[in-house]
């Protein structure tokens, strides 16, 4: 995080004696990264955030169903709505895609979750549909759709869905952190002024959550050998206050200002998060470019270094018309698959001043391999569309 936040009660001095109303230390408890080298947060529990009484081994689902290589390589099309609503946000979500550095996936949730804690990296989610809670250690963060919601590694925490409608995220699991692009902040983390969003646009917690309940209680742990329900002797929302830069926060995909020019801009102008061996990019309403002889629609591309994933959120899909594409789709074009609009959106798209897509793109440095959720919800004739495309063209001159 580019900045630090003290919530609640905390001593002037940190690692210093806080005594609680009947004399008792408040305990601490320092979440740092790198070794403690980079940022971190203190947070200050009534009890003992280390008494467990109880662990054991959980099955994971993903050893059950081991992710497939794309083979033949080919163009993917997903529709997340075919796969069911229903369950929680960590236990239900369907895997779509993966690799070592990052696990992507699908969740229609309406039910609250129990308390999750990832110790492998940093947890990105986007809410397409739906508002929800997140409860941590940290205290609540209210989401709406466009929310982007970023999880810090080994932060205990649930999610809450809110009203009727299932809350409906895409999920990215990290192998490390998600950091910001370094070329929007200073050297000493401020962001810059060509940056796309700054700090006003961050939201987080703004008030320790406490839960009056002295346990036991269970978490659910992801580690790198997979998943351990650790119960606890007490409830870890006892945090009476805390202080620093590592936390969940927010930041709405609508808060994010497009870089436009007067030709067609590189998608590295919309990006918005850094992970390890990832970027994720935001495609929001914005103007089209403005030269008298400027091409709208993005150019055919080959990706020589990374798979690219589009999940189209709501708008227009100009370049994608024809295809089958839809609210809710996610596609994925493989290092070696050139890929680009379909047939006719190029000239269509000539003259037009705007658009009003919304779109997350995913680009990951190594190649990604299928999840269960991918395979459930395919449209097998995606990689043809675009032949499909010239022949309907063929077809609509004679």
């Amino acid at each position: 995080m580019p900045y630090y936040r003290s919530v609640g009660d905390v001593p002037r001095k940190r690692h210093t004696q806080f005594r609680q109303p009947d004399g008792g230390l408040y305990a601490e408890e320092l979440i740092g990264t790198e070794g403690f080298s980079e940022e971190s947060s203190l947070l200050y529990h009534r009890h003992l955030p280390t008494a467990i009484v109880a662990a054991e081994t959980v099955v994971d689902p993903r050893q059950l169903e081991p992710l497939v290589a794309n083979d033949p390589l080919l163009p993917r099309h997903f529709r997340t709505d075919a796969l069911p609503a229903g369950g929680d946000a960590v236990a239900a979500r369907a895997v779509l895609v993966g690799n070592d550095d990052v696990v992507i996936s699908s969740v229609a949730a309406t039910e609250a979750s129990g308390l999750y804690r990832n110790a492998t990296g940093d947890e990105l989610l986007y809410v397409r549909s739906g508002r929800g809670r997140l409860e941590s250690v940290y205290g609540v963060l209210e989401v709406e759709p466009g929310d982007y919601v970023v999880v810090s590694m080994s932060t205990t925490h649930r999610w809450v869905p809110l009203g009727d409608e299932p809350l409906r995220l895409l999920v990215v699991e990290a192998a490390g952190h998600v950091t910001f692009p370094s070329r929007y902040l200073s050297s000493q983390g401020q962001f810059l002024e060509h940056a796309p969003f700054c700090e006003r646009d961050l939201r987080a917690s703004e008030e320790p959550l406490q839960v009056e309940a002295d346990g036991p209680v269970d978490v659910l742990v992801r580690h790198r050998s997979g998943l351990t329900r650790y119960t606890y002797r007490y409830h870890p929302f006892d945090v009476i206050g805390w202080a620093g830069c590592l936390y969940p926060f927010a930041l709405s995909i609508h808060d994010f200002e497009p870089i436009t020019g007067r030709i067609h801009q590189p998608p590295p102008v919309h990006q918005t998060f850094a992970g390890p061996k990832f970027v994720i990019c935001s495609f929001v309403p914005r103007l089209f470019d403005y030269h008298p002889l400027a091409v709208p629609a993005p150019y055919n591309h080959a990706n020589v270094d990374s798979d690219e994933l589009l999940f189209y959120v709501g708008g227009e899909f100009m370049s994608r018309k024809g295809s089958g594409v839809e609210t809710g789709s996610v596609t994925l074009h493989p290092a070696g698959f050139v890929h680009g609009p379909q047939p006719g959106s190029v000239e269509a798209s000539i003259g037009q001043p705007a658009t009003e897509e919304l779109a997350v793109m995913i680009d990951t440095f190594a190649p990604v391999r299928l999840g269960a959720g991918a395979l459930a919800s395919e449209d097998a004739e995606y990689a043809w569309s675009w032949q499909r495309g010239l022949e309907a063209g063929r077809g609509s001159t004679r």
